[in-house]
């Protein structure tokens, strides 16, 4: 049998840097990697399983693909499978290997397993923090690429099974982050995403936070590209970062802050030390500091006795915070997480109708903020040519990967993965139509 693989990878950016980990340690023992599911003898499923509903979507997923194409070997690895890997191996028996992720280079030796027609089940243990280099970004758009600084979580919020799943905080050297990034940048890559589950707490299992020293240290390189940085807690914000913006135009004004509520009984029940005063007040200061600021952050609605003034309290934060970019979810009551046997539970139903709420709110807010643009000159990252029309799409620093908007660009011979000016004529819901710039 043909060793040639495909891989789904679901979840967040942290799990896509896992996938891009398996490819290369694949691609490096003579796998090949196939686009096309009917190509491939080894299926991979990269699980999420942060709450419910991505939970489903993983298992919906892995089952079927195999009822699909049961000749193909399916493997199932990721969040979903650490967190249950002894109920999944013995209940999905269907499926051919199962591995968890700490040690997402090891797909190797499952997949070689389950090729031979044997069902193949590892569950590493969390040591430290894998080897990355030199892995390339397979699974972005050209000239972006995610980094991933640490693994695991000390938050400890009460709702989240995080650390459950990843274990305690792990950060990668510094030396090591430096070293990857300037791998990246001699392949050609334009943006760097710094990803963690918070990047503020780098080094902190060391007994020294070095997230400015690193932020610092990526900065020295003398290369023309963007630094993004996505998931800073809101309770330990280092205001020192803002310095750094004002100094290196290459440090992105973009600000990924999951206050997740601003109610303070909710707050403290979370296990977060906030307020909405604290967190207009953040808000505030970011913006007196950095004009320019973009704010993305998450809600969770429906947390354990979470009252309809507790709510009142987070939609009065939402109109006032103004935050460009928003996502709302319901709170999903996690085994072995401490929130879970908190009451009273808030009614599905309610939670869902709060939800909603938020985000029929933010579809205004977002665009009075984006209004600002229109009329201006932005440069933006060219993503991808649009199929037989005279069209490319890019993002701009206000624009993380995936999550955001659109910049629709009306040009010819552009390159994705460069850089390019342009003049933004209109928005379009959440997205820009732009001409390019004389």
């Amino acid at each position: 049998m043909k060793k040639i693989f495909f891989i789904e990878s679901l979840g967040c950016a942290k799990n896509q840097v896992d996938a891009e980990v398996m490819i290369h340690s694949l691609l490096e023992t003579g796998w090949q990697r196939s686009d096309f599911i009917e190509e491939a003898s080894v299926v991979i499923v990269n699980t999420c399983g942060f709450i419910k509903d991505a939970k489903e979507e993983s298992i919906q997923t892995g089952l079927e693909i195999k009822d699909l194409y049961p000749d193909k070997k399916v493997i199932m690895t990721g969040c979903l499978t650490q967190r249950y890997f002894d109920d999944l191996s013995e209940e999905l028996l269907e499926i051919d290997g199962i591995m968890g992720n700490h040690e997402p280079q090891e797909i190797t030796r499952v997949a070689e397993d389950v090729l031979k027609g044997s069902r193949s089940l590892y569950r590493p243990e969390a040591r430290g923090i894998y080897h990355l280099l030199p892995r390339k970004p397979y699974l972005s758009f050209p000239g972006t690429a995610y980094v991933k600084i640490a693994e695991g979580c000390r938050n400890c919020c009460s709702y989240c099974s995080i650390p459950i799943i990843r274990g305690d905080l792990r950060s990668r050297s510094l030396i090591e982050v430096v070293k990857e990034v300037d791998f990246l940048l001699s392949q050609g890559v334009r943006e760097i995403n710094l990803v963690a589950q918070d990047l503020a707490s780098f080094g902190l299992d060391r007994g020294k936070i070095e997230f400015l020293e690193l932020v610092k240290k990526i900065l020295d390189r003398k290369d023309s590209f963007w630094l993004r940085l996505l998931y800073i807690h809101p309770d330990h914000f280092p205001m020192e970062i803002l310095e750094l913006m004002k100094s290196d135009k290459r440090l992105l004004p973009y600000f990924d802050i999951p206050f997740q509520h601003a109610s303070e009984p909710v707050l403290n029940k979370m296990g977060r030390l906030g307020s909405s005063e604290k967190y207009l007040d953040l808000i505030g200061r970011i913006r007196q500091e950095i004009p320019d600021a973009i704010l993305r952050s998450t809600f969770l609605v429906g947390f354990p006795g979470e009252t309809r003034e507790d709510f009142e309290i987070l939609e009065e934060f939402q109109k006032q915070a103004a935050l460009e970019w928003m996502g709302v979810f319901c709170y999903s009551r996690e085994e072995d997480t401490p929130a879970f046997d908190f009451k009273p539970q808030v009614p599905k139903k309610e939670a869902e109708k709060r939800k909603t709420r938020l985000e029929q709110a933010q579809i205004d807010i977002t665009a009075a903020r984006l209004n600002r643009f229109v009329g201006k000159k932005l440069r933006v990252l060219v993503e991808e040519a649009v199929k037989e029309e005279d069209l490319f799409l890019a993002r701009g620093f206000l624009h993380a990967p995936e999550v955001d908007g659109l910049v629709v660009i009306h040009g010819q011979q552009l390159v994705p993965g460069d850089y390019t000016d342009v003049f933004i004529t209109k928005r379009n819901n959440v997205d820009f139509e732009a001409s390019l710039a004389e």
